[in-house]
Order: C-alpha cells, then structure tokens, then sequence
C-alpha cells in the first residue's frame, strides 16, 4: 500500500491515512515506511497463538462445537479505553514478546489440528487487519486446504482492502463499538466506516458474520441506542447474531463499575424487538 507525496508515503488500510517518513510507524504500531510504501512490519509476528472453541471469538452460529486456531499479533487502530487484549493492541514490535510463523507455517499448524477438531484459522486478539497483507496471504493458502477463514476486527477499514479480503472470509465478528459518534470519538474512529464494514460483510456470499457491542455503564447503555443498533442490523439481515456483553473494569476504565446483568439482559430484550439471534456474554 503506498502513495508517496512530499517524501511521505501514506497508509492506504485505514481511515487514519497515516503520512509516514521512511522508518516511520504509524498509528497503530504495525505498519511502517519502507522504501515509499507502507508495509506490515507484524507480518507473521505472532504474540498469540491457541486452539479455542469457536463460541470463543465470539461466533454463536458458525459451526458451533468445533475448534479454531486462533493467531494474533501486535496494534490496533483504535484506541479504546476500555480494551480487553491492552497488552498486545496497544503495543509495538518492541514492547511484547512474538516470534515469526509464515503463513505456510501456520496453514500447515491449522491443517495439523483437524484431528482435534480445527476448522480453519481465526485472525483474532489484536485488530486483525492492521497486519492485512498476512491475513490475506495466510487465507489464500487456508482456502487451499479447506479450512475456514475467521475474522474478528473493529471494522475500522478502508473499502479498497475490505473488499479485497472479504471473499476470503468465512465467518467474521465484528466489533460494533457504539451506535453514535460521539462514543467513536472517544475510541479514536468513524462510526460510518464500521457501519459500511459491517454492510459489506453482510453482503458478502460466503461469509456468515455475527456483530459484537460491549456494553458500558454511562457510555453506550443507553435503550435507545441499541434499539438503534438493532433495527439498522436487521435493516440488512435480521438473522444477523448479536452479541451483547457485559464490561468489566480494564486498562484505562478500572475505576468504572461493571455493566450490571440486568442492563445486558434488558438491552438484549430490546435488540430481540429487530433481530433474531441475541446473545449475552459476560453474564
């Protein structure tokens, strides 16, 4: 991805465009400069790697019972105080520990686990497509094994690589943060964008997609916008599995209270109005 001007090349992923000087990382501590192009410096940096049942991601109703291998790496493109993988999305090559896998490597590893019951790869735990050059390459070669391509992402990309990798996937959560603005301005994003991601998956054939809100006293709580949410959702598919989950206090978000079980289970009731499929987490 280049597009150099006055000796700067910028990011073409996501919405940041990030203009980078040659060495330069961007935002999301993933991606540099590199001879007029902005490349995937994580590429096949692994920070995590477990075989999960696929409820896990969270998918509810793609191929329940089975297993995923389960990959991430290191940045994110957003920057949530409230994000539950800290350690590994807020961090760059230089502040976690990883070691390199090819993507033929990890085909091989995935193709391996059949026998524990794997079906494919999960690209999961940091923001997936901040490293969109390994996802891609690594689902290309998954697809020649038959096994399943599994995305969980923010949402927060651009169209060009979102319509690039979406035939590629199988199944995908995606993170549907809030439903206003003003809660992606705390997060550092576009609410438009995510919702075009969204949009996107949903179209797309083969890809059976499933969205995720955490649920967060005083921030997105609100009846009004998750009927919202909801009823836009089933605008595009009712059949769409929500997921809606309860917070607890994390990173920068320790001294706000847990969401109560009663807010997520009053919240889910109202979704239910639109959709078909709504699932509590957390509780």
């Amino acid at each position: 991805m280049d597009g150099l001007a006055e000796g700067r090349a910028t990011c073409a992923i996501c919405p940041h465009t990030c203009r980078l000087a040659e060495g330069q990382t961007g935002l999301c501590h993933a991606r540099v400069a590199v001879g007029g192009q902005v490349v995937d410096a994580n590429y096949g940096r692994v920070t995590s790697l477990a075989l999960d049942p696929i409820e896990k991601k969270p998918l509810a109703r793609f191929r329940p019972g089975t297993k995923v291998l389960s990959v991430g790496s290191y940045g994110c493109n957003l920057r949530c105080p409230f994000c539950q993988n800290a350690s590994i999305a807020c961090a760059g090559e230089d502040d976690v520990p990883w070691r390199t896998m090819a993507p033929a490597e990890l085909v091989e590893l995935a193709a391996s686990l059949m026998p524990e019951g794997n079906v494919g790869v999960a690209f999961t735990y940091n923001e997936s497509l901040v490293g969109f050059e390994f996802v891609r390459d690594t689902a290309r070669l998954a697809r020649e094994r038959d096994l399943a391509n599994v995305l969980v992402s923010n949402g927060y990309v651009n169209d060009g690589p979102l319509r690039e990798i979406a035939p590629l996937i199988d199944a995908a959560n995606i993170d549907l943060k809030g439903f206003t603005q003003s809660f992606y301005d705390l997060v550092g994003g576009d609410l438009d964008t995510v919702k075009r991601t969204i949009a996107v998956l949903a179209a797309e054939p083969g890809c059976h997609l499933e969205v995720t809100t955490l649920i967060i006293p005083g921030l997105n709580d609100g009846e009004d916008e998750i009927d919202a949410a909801a009823a836009w959702l089933a605008s595009l598919n009712p059949g769409i599995p929500y997921h809606i989950t309860r917070f607890f206090p994390c990173h920068r978000l320790q001294d706000r209270p847990a969401t109560p079980p009663a807010t997520v289970h009053q919240l889910a009731a109202i979704a239910r109005r639109h959709l078909k499929h709504v699932y509590v987490g957390n509780c």
